[in-house]
């Protein structure tokens, strides 16, 4: 079968940064599931999967247009250290969970801490942003999806 919309699928990959250094894996664990047409996972990756079946190998590089996004500077924002005061301990380059100004949830990475000032910068831009991504990809199963993963997604 061909990975097409509605289907469930099972990737292993190795992504690698611009300096050809590993920075994402599912090798040595689980084969990674999505439902591909479903937006599960970047643009640019799930185009290189469409029509590709059970078994196939393959490169792709993906612009951060069609992956991540570019970086927004708009994202990097200085906040009061108390905003971390749930926290047991705070360190540069920490991803962490914290209320965005629409009190939904947002992930954020703290990339400097201003102990002098009591202040804290954070980028809300994904962490890949900006970069030129390398997958290296396996498709390991393909099948139609259910109605239930239809429905509910991967975790239904």
């Amino acid at each position: 079968m061909k990975i097409s919309d509605n289907c469930y699928v099972e990737i292993h990959f190795t992504l690698n940064n611009e300096d050809n250094e590993v920075v994402d894996s599912s090798l040595g664990g689980e084969p990674l599931p999505y439902i591909h047409g479903m937006k599960n996972i970047i643009p640019g990756l799930e185009q290189a999967l469409e029509g590709r079946v059970a078994g196939d190998k393959f490169s792709v590089t993906i612009k951060p247009e069609l992956g991540y996004g570019e970086r927004d500077e708009d994202k990097v924002s200085i906040i009061d250290a108390e905003s971390f005061a749930g926290f047991d301990q705070i360190e540069e380059g920490l991803l962490c969970q914290i209320e965005g100004e629409d009190g939904s949830p947002q992930l954020v990475t703290i990339t400097h801490i201003d102990e002098e000032e009591g202040e804290v910068t954070i980028d809300a831009n994904h962490p890949f942003a900006g970069q030129i991504l390398n997958f290296s990809v396996e498709v390991m199963q393909v099948r139609s999806a259910t109605e239930a993963e239809l429905r509910d997604g991967l975790t239904g």
